[in-house]
């Protein structure tokens, strides 16, 4: 494949997708639910729980924010166009590392997941073509870690909080540089 027509395909999904900044939205606000269920008075293992069930939310979520933001799921035609959903499915994989968690040490549950999520990030960093995946990916996961090591347990709520506000950051990001790549390729035309 030539370098300009794989970097063409690129190009088309970065610009469709809005960079993922769909997901990355509707991820900050799922997170800072689950802060909001980590503040309950309830044991771990009934929060992680619940906080998979909200996790069900995302796609709809997502899916929601998509109609608003106008980005668009699928590029016909495009090779590459099922790469971020593999992307996305590969924090499945280590999902019974989070099952043996909740089994093991649930207060530690929702530091786990923080951590899968931050660190499931990281490719979308070559598949947009944007660092700041990168840069929040190890961020999101070495931040929750270090929080997890100097907050209680009861005060657990704040590792999803800080993931949620981590997320609206790297939100916020993504809009800066989509306004600048815009400008750019309008300049290159």
């Amino acid at each position: 494949m030539e370098t300009i027509t794989f970097k063409k395909l690129k190009t088309e999904i970065q610009f469709g997708a809005k960079n993922g900044i769909d997901f990355i939205l509707a991820a900050a606000i799922l997170w800072l639910a689950i802060s909001y269920i980590w503040s309950f008075d309830d044991t771990s293992y009934n929060r992680s729980i619940f906080t998979f069930i909200i996790g069900a939310f995302m796609l709809p979520l997502a899916l929601g924010l998509s109609k608003i933001i106008k980005t668009k799921w699928t590029a016909k035609g495009n090779p590459l166009q099922p790469l971020g959903l593999w992307l996305n499915f590969a924090q499945l994989v280590y999902f019974p590392f989070l099952f043996f968690i909740l089994n093991k040490d649930p207060d530690y549950f929702v530091m786990t997941y923080v951590i899968i999520t931050g660190a499931h990030l990281f490719p979308y960093a070559w598949l947009y073509d944007e660092i700041g995946y990168a840069i929040w990916a190890v961020i999101i996961s070495v931040g929750a870690f270090l929080l997890a090591q100097i907050i209680k347990v009861d005060k657990m709520w704040i590792v999803p909080l800080f993931a949620s506000v981590m997320l609206f950051l790297l939100s916020g990001w993504i809009l800066m540089r989509i306004k600048k790549l815009k400008v750019y390729n309008v300049g290159q035309k």
